[in-house]
């Protein structure tokens, strides 16, 4: 019996409902049909993109992963140019076949016919096999990239520093402040 192949292809609209399925954890919070929107108006925009490609990745004729790729900046302040190989991910019962490879060897083939000499990802911390995948192929942490809604934000920071408000147009908050600031050193002082 011959060794099964991993084929690469681009992505195409028939894809959609595999690729929503497959990178549930990535897309917005949404309901199911806006998140195919989604990926319809990624599919559509990487089908005139040259520096945007969608893989997916067959194994024995069955869709096992995919993996978006595009040509971008390390960061907003370092412009070195690189490629970004977003989401890469195999179906849980496909791992270990050689697909995760065949992605990335797809990403190095897209650097490659761009010029490119970087290749970066972001996996998230928990998933502990995609972490040591991608520390295996020599990729090594540069930062950690988080998110948190507005709302926590600010209850947190409200939080941290509760003495800190901003003051009314008459600043009567912040020499409330300092005055119970001072009145309690006073007491200490005293006592």
């Amino acid at each position: 019996m011959g060794r099964s192949q991993v084929v690469v292809r681009d992505a195409v609209l028939g894809d959609l409902d595999f690729l929503a399925e497959l990178w549930s954890s990535s897309l917005r919070r949404a309901e199911p049909g806006v998140q195919v929107a989604d990926l319809t108006a990624l599919l559509l925009r990487v089908e005139h993109s040259p520096v945007q490609r969608v893989v997916v990745a067959e194994y024995d004729g069955r869709p096992a992963g995919a993996v978006l790729l595009e040509v971008d900046t390390v960061s907003s302040l370092n412009l070195e140019p690189t490629v970004r190989v977003v989401s890469p991910t195999v179906v849980p019962d496909l791992r270990r076949h050689g697909v995760g490879h065949a992605l990335m060897e797809a990403a190095l083939g897209f650097a490659e016919q761009h010029g490119i000499a970087t290749l970066g990802t972001a996996v998230t911390p928990g998933a502990r096999d995609s972490n040591r995948f991608m520390a295996r192929l020599g990729f090594s942490a540069q930062a950690t990239y988080r998110l948190a809604s507005v709302p926590a934000v600010r209850a947190r920071l409200r939080g941290q520093r509760p003495g800190l408000t901003v003051a009314s147009g008459n600043g009567r908050a912040a020499t409330r402040v300092i005055a119970a600031r001072r009145s309690m050193r006073r007491s200490r002082a005293a006592g």
